[in-house]
């Protein structure tokens, strides 16, 4: 499973402690997740989404995500 979590507690200048006591988490269990060496419960994913106001989808992929510079190209053509 892949993930954004780092990207978007930097986002939001949060600490990995600050988003594991939001969530309910030890920190070492957000840097698992952010490593891809744990895979969180449904319930962990959806609390981590909804800390950060988005779709699970944002953050959370079966798939790699794409690179951040293509969706920034890709926007930019659509300009």
């Amino acid at each position: 499973m892949h993930n954004r979590i780092a990207l978007f507690r930097a986002d939001h200048r949060l600490s990995r402690r600050d988003l594991a006591e939001a969530v309910g988490v030890n920190p070492q269990t957000i840097g698992y997740l952010e490593r891809g060496d744990y895979k969180p419960s449904l319930e962990l994913a959806l609390r981590i989404a909804e800390r950060f106001a988005v779709p699970v989808e944002l953050l959370f992929s079966l798939t790699p995500f794409p690179p951040m510079a293509d969706a920034l190209r890709r926007e930019g053509d659509s300009r």
